[in-house]
């Protein structure tokens, strides 16, 4: 019925971050192990409420994740849309994944995640041309986990 409807709403705004006015949580923060999942999940909820900014959920980097895991993406933005926090999210996707992880898994997904950097020409061309927009004297930023940061970071008035 419409109240039940009413109630959640206001959860979901509630717990929607604003990421025109700040960024989503670094690519490193983990959630039940996984990297990624907390940036991807401020991205999904702000996406509902319109407050995206520059920010794409399910962006390529998104499906990293969707795709290890085998979540259907469509059916994580609805148990966003319902007000979930982030452990409830957590909860759902481990009943949910076609490709249920173990935590040594997990563990090494994000390891790895956490220092890929740009493998082949195209990628390395494309992570530069982006990079030199930040910053032309940063030589420790080499893997897009760095990236991310340094462009969240200066995107919201930081100094690279």
């Amino acid at each position: 019925m419409s109240t039940s409807t009413t109630q959640t709403r206001p959860a979901q705004l509630t717990n929607a971050p604003d990421l025109t006015l700040r960024p989503p949580r670094s690519p490193r923060q983990r959630l039940g192990g996984f990297a990624l999942l907390p940036r991807m999940l401020d991205k999904g909820r702000a996406t509902l409420i319109e407050k995206n900014g520059e920010y794409h959920f399910n962006c390529p980097l998104d499906q990293r994740f969707v795709q290890f895991t085998g979540i259907d993406v469509e059916a994580l933005k609805s148990q966003l849309a319902q007000g979930l926090g982030d452990g409830e999210i957590l909860e759902w996707i481990q009943k949910t994944a076609t490709h249920p992880r173990e935590a040594w898994e997990i563990a090494a997904w994000s390891a790895y995640q956490e220092a890929r950097g740009p493998g082949d020409v195209e990628s390395r061309e494309f992570f530069g041309e982006l990079l030199g927009k930040l910053t032309t004297s940063r030589e420790d930023i080499a893997g897009w986990f760095d990236l991310l940061d340094l462009d969240d970071y200066v995107s919201f008035g930081g100094k690279a």
